[in-house]
C-alpha cells in the first residue's frame, strides 16, 4: 500500500444511468482496487442523478438534490470515469451531469482518469476522446493513462470481474499511477 499524505478522495463516475450497466459494475470493481493503494474511493453513479430536478434546462436555479449529488464529485481531489459507448459517443446524462457542474470551476485542475468500456472492438475510444475534450476545456488535468475494456461482455463477469490477465495488467498500472498522479498534484498545490 502506498502512503498518498496529500490525497484524501477518488470518486469514480460510472457514466450511465442503464439500470445495471457494464459500466456501474466496473466502477464497483475498480473501487477497492483504488482503496487497496490506501485512498478512500466512492462510486458515483448517474443512475442516481435527480434528472427530474433538471427538466426544463434550469441552469443557474438553486437545485438542492443536484448539488448535494454533484457535491460527491467536486469535494473529490480526483475522477474517474467509466464511460461506456452509447451510438459513437457517450452517453447523454454524463453530458447534463457536466452541464449542471459550476462552470468554470469544477473541473477546473481536477486530475481525471478514464476508463472506456464497449462491446465492440474499440472499448470506447471515441466516447473516452470527446469526453476528453470536455475535460480539457475545463481546464481538467487529464491523466495520459487510458483504459479501453473492449468486448466487454467477454472479459468481465459479476463474479471475476476483469477475467483478461492483461486488462488487468493494464487497469493496475493505470491505478497505480492515476493515484501518484493526483498525490503529486496535491502536494504541489499545498506548497
Amino acid at each position: 500500500m502506498i502512503q498518498q499524505d496529500f490525497m484524501k478522495r477518488i470518486a469514480i463516475i460510472s457514466g450511465t444511468d442503464r439500470k445495471g450497466s457494464v459500466a456501474l459494475r466496473i466502477a464497483h470493481y475498480l473501487k477497492p482496487l483504488y482503496e487497496e493503494q490506501g485512498v478512500q474511493a466512492d462510486v458515483v453513479s448517474l443512475e442516481d442523478f435527480p434528472l427530474e430536478e433538471a427538466i426544463g434546462g434550469k441552469y443557474g436555479k438553486s437545485l438542492p438534490r443536484i448539488e448535494a449529488f454533484r457535491n460527491n464529485v467536486i469535494d473529490a481531489d480526483g475522477i474517474v470515469m467509466v464511460i461506456p459507448e452509447y451510438n459513437g459517443s457517450f452517453p447523454g446524462i454524463l453530458k447534463l451531469f457536466i452541464d449542471y457542474l459550476p462552470f468554470p470551476g469544477a473541473f477546473e485542475k481536477m486530475p481525471i482518469a478514464f476508463v472506456g468500456e464497449a462491446s465492440g472492438a474499440f472499448g470506447a475510444l471515441r466516447a473516452v476522446e470527446q469526453m476528453q475534450l470536455i475535460c480539457g476545456y475545463r481546464n481538467a488535468y487529464i491523466y495520459p493513462e487510458r483504459v479501453f475494456l473492449q468486448r466487454i461482455s467477454r472479459k468481465f463477469n459479476k463474479q471475476e470481474g476483469i477475467t483478461d490477465e492483461f486488462i488487468v495488467e493494464l487497469l493496475d498500472s493505470q491505478i497505480r499511477g492515476f493515484v501518484s498522479y493526483v498525490s503529486q498534484i496535491k502536494e504541489l498545490e499545498s506548497a
